[in-house]
């Protein structure tokens, strides 16, 4: 893997890592449980995200 390609994979999983974090405390903000349950589905597949670009490295 080249160096480019792992900085991609770096930033890659920055993103997922921020994005994941903000929607779990989105989702603990919300007092609707419709609107927080679909919140955290966004946060655990932000999660799941970071572990297959973490897998690639």
């Amino acid at each position: 893997m080249t160096t480019k390609e792992t900085m991609y994979i770096d930033d890659a999983l920055g993103h997922a890592q921020f994005l994941a974090q903000q929607c779990c405390e989105a989702a603990n903000m919300l007092q609707d449980a419709a609107l927080k349950r679909s919140v955290q589905k966004f946060a655990d597949q932000h999660g799941q995200m970071y572990t297959r670009f973490y897998d690639l490295v």
